[in-house]
């Protein structure tokens, strides 16, 4: 039952990442939240659920009247579950509350409490660092920060924060005597201080510093140089120890894509399938996106040089490759329906379109990407003479989209474009400005607007 469960949250935790890699984040965090509540000890997956909550908050939140009166009934009965020593619970509850809103300090402040209860500072640690790294002008999340710090002992962290604040609120007597107490319980606790009168303790003090310069190089978004290597070197040691570990292989990958090293790359992705014995949709991802990047590189190579019939040669290498890759991982993952909607992409490009047809029918049931699906369905269909169902498609994404973005601005006018055909000029005149009071400058929408203008002048 419990490898079941392992499994299961690795299963969760590798969906969530590629979402978040991808940028769908809201995604990101269902499949991360399925994967603590699988394996609610594991700090790396709570560190990618923070930064998943942070990104689609700040994508998407909003912060009204009533959602602040939600947080403080969700806090409210956090702290009741605190006080009644249930710090699971409470770490569950806090986990669905920063779902709504990672950076607002009561709530941070909510978890914080929780975690302590549940006996898991580590889990408290990740909240507060990850809401200070990604929103540290906030003077009343600093001052929370900079609390949670002093009260941790880590007092190079709470004097970090202080001086922030202070910037933030100048002349605040109270900020800066509090600044002056952390620098001195920082000072206090570095150097030398540190490691008198212990046995072997500046081997210790050399020896934490190193672990700390690690740390702090796993934490970089990308690693490169003399870093890089160290970090490279360490991973490879750590997958000859324990060579079934994904998670090792993942990591070195990703190290040898963030320098450009492709080919250590594919290879290293290509020992992990192998070594992995069974399907792993993260794992196909993650080489299929490496394959791209080496044959953009070769291509701007060659293009660098002018050697534009090779640059040529190697477009053409690439996209036959994308293609296959695609229908390849269809047939192992039939039910993916994203890469239902890759592959229909394909062949509509190709201008296959009954075969592109059959892949977006079935990628329209994935809410991601149902709406760009049916816009793609609609232009088969018009390629295929076939208007009636195109506008069909058309109008059902349409009336989905609340705002004229960038898809239902194609959508409208493909309408009009229909319409005009049709030799429905008024109709076709009305779409295009709706189109044209978001974006006068959108394709040919003026040239169109024109003649269809004149059109109806001419009664024609």
């Amino acid at each position: 039952m419990a490898v079941d469960l392992a499994q299961k949250a690795q299963n969760f935790t590798n969906r969530g990442r590629q979402a978040l890699e991808t940028g769908r984040y809201e995604l990101a965090v269902d499949m991360l939240m399925e994967a603590v509540s699988a394996a609610p000890d594991v700090l790396e997956t709570r560190r990618l659920l923070r930064a998943a909550q942070i990104a689609n908050f700040r994508k998407n939140g909003k912060v009204g009247f009533g959602a602040k009166l939600g947080y403080k009934m969700a806090q409210m009965k956090i702290m009741g579950l605190v006080k009644k020593g249930q710090g699971a619970e409470a770490m569950a509850e806090a986990e669905k509350l920063l779902s709504q809103n990672p950076l607002d300090p009561d709530n941070i402040e909510a978890a914080v409490k929780a975690a302590e209860a549940a006996g898991k500072a580590d889990h408290a640690a990740i909240t507060v660092e990850a809401a200070y790294e990604c929103s540290n002008r906030d003077p009343a999340l600093l001052e929370r920060v900079a609390t949670y710090y002093t009260m941790a002992k880590r007092y190079d962290k709470a004097r970090d924060a202080y001086q922030k604040l202070s910037e933030l609120r100048p002349g605040d007597q109270r900020v800066l005597q509090l600044l002056k107490n952390t620098e001195a319980q920082a000072t206090m606790n570095a150097g030398w201080e540190q490691t008198a009168g212990k046995k072997g303790g500046f081997q210790a003090l050399i020896a934490n510093k190193e672990q700390a310069k690690k740390l702090d190089q796993a934490n970089k978004a990308v690693i490169t140089g003399d870093d890089a290597e160290a970090l490279i070197r360490e991973k490879i040691a750590q997958i000859e120890r324990e060579p079934k570990n994904m998670n090792f292989r993942r990591a070195l990958a990703r190290l040898y894509v963030q320098n450009k090293r492709f080919e250590d790359a594919i290879q290293c992705l290509t020992d992990a399938i192998e070594m992995s014995g069974s399907m792993d949709p993260e794992l196909d991802r993650m080489l299929s996106q490496t394959y791209v990047s080496y044959y953009d590189q070769q291509i701007e190579a060659y293009r660098a040089a002018g050697d534009e019939a090779n640059a040529i040669e190697m477009e053409n290498q690439k996209n036959q490759f994308v293609f296959d890759d695609l229908a390849q991982r269809v047939e192992r993952y039939p039910n993916d329906l994203h890469l239902r909607y890759e592959l229909g992409l394909q062949y509509y490009t190709y201008e296959y379109y009954d075969e592109a047809l059959e892949h977006l029918q079935l990628a329209q049931k994935s809410p991601k990407d149902r709406l760009w699906a049916l816009y793609y369905l609609a232009m088969c269909f018009l390629h295929k003479g076939q208007t009636d169902m195109a506008v069909m498609q058309l109008e059902t994404a349409r009336d989905a989209i609340p705002t004229m973005d960038d898809l239902k601005k194609k959508i409208v006018y493909q309408l009009g474009r229909c319409a005009e055909d049709a030799g429905d000029l008024e109709r076709a005149y009305q779409y295009y400005k709706d189109v044209y009071a978001a974006d006068v400058g959108f394709e040919d929408l003026g040239e169109r607007m024109l003649a269809v203008s004149q059109r109806l002048k001419s009664g024609k």
